[in-house]
Parts: C-alpha cells; structure tokens; sequence
C-alpha cells in the first residue's frame, strides 16, 4: 500500500499535465504530495527522510515553476533531487554509516564490500538519472521530458531496484537464503 501511496502525486502530476498544463500540473503535485506525507503519517505515524525531502524540493521548485510561470524550475527540481541522493549516499558512506545499510541492514547480512558496491552503483545510477534528466530536458520536449519523468525514470527506478535486489540475494550468507 505505502508504494502505491507513493505514486499517486507522480499519476496526479500526469493526468493533469495531459488535460491541462505544467503549471496545473505542478500545482496539484504539490497538494498531492503534501496529502501523501499527511497521509503516510496518519497510517504509518513516521515519514522518511527521502520523502520529506522530496516533498520540500517539490514545494520549492514547483512554487517557483507556478510563481514565476517558468517550468524549469520544475525540470531542475528532478535533476537535483537525483543528486542529493547520490550525494548523500556518497557522503553517509564515507563517514561510515551507509545509508543503505542502514535502511536494509537490520533485515539482512552482507559484506562490507557489498554494502561498498551497492551505495557506489546507487550514486552512479542517482547520478546518472541527474544528468539525463537534463539532456531531456532541455535538448527535446516538454511532453517528451514529461513522459520520461513518469514513465522513463520509474521504470529505470525500478528495474535498478530488481537488479539490487538480484545482487544481495547471490552475496547473501547461505543461512540467510535457506530462511527464504
């Protein structure tokens, strides 16, 4: 359910974009995402980090997209949420709390050397969805740059995830696979 609550301002954000405009759409991404946190802590009574965070560049940029009726600002608030990602997975795993360990250490046991390579392939992956997000951006379409966003970077998202979740399970301990 919490993933399919996720989702809904990016569906929202869309639908709208295809009946009406950026700024519409814009506007309702910043409703629904600020409903989406409400609702997040009414049924899990706890919001993460990234969420806020997401939620705070989309208030920002998008008030900056409707106010100044310029959608880049909306265009570059993908861009640098991706990078904030990366950079703070970067920076948690130099200073030697992994942020990705930390969310899935408690549930399973890996390496270090693993933990090392997911959170590098992870600031790779988030660094490289920043800057395609600003090839599309700017070098093709608004509805072409819209239609990536939803759909191209979900689903680059996602598979990224499957592959992850592939390469944990071969460097799982064995006593760790037999429980599954």
């Amino acid at each position: 359910m919490k993933q399919l609550l996720d989702f809904i301002p990016l569906i929202i954000f869309f639908a709208l974009y295809k009946m009406y405009d950026i700024y519409t759409a814009t506007g309702a991404l910043i409703i629904a995402s600020a409903i989406q946190i409400a609702l997040t802590y009414a049924i899990y009574k706890k919001v993460e980090k990234m969420q806020l965070i997401t939620f705070l560049m989309v208030a920002v940029f998008g008030g900056m997209t409707i106010f100044l009726h310029d959608d880049n600002f909306i265009k570059w608030k993908v861009t640098i949420v991706y990078a904030v990602f990366a950079i703070g997975l970067a920076v948690s795993h130099a200073i030697g709390k992994s942020a990705i360990k930390g969310m899935l250490g408690k549930e399973l046991t890996l390496p270090e050397s693993v933990w090392a390579k997911i959170t590098w392939a992870w600031v790779a992956f988030f660094s490289f969805c920043a800057g395609l997000n600003i090839y599309v951006a700017y070098q093709l379409p608004l509805d072409v740059w819209v239609n990536f966003k939803v759909f191209g970077l979900l689903i680059a998202t996602l598979g990224f995830t499957l592959a992850t979740g592939v390469y944990i399970y071969k460097h799982m301990p064995k006593e760790n696979k037999e429980e599954e």
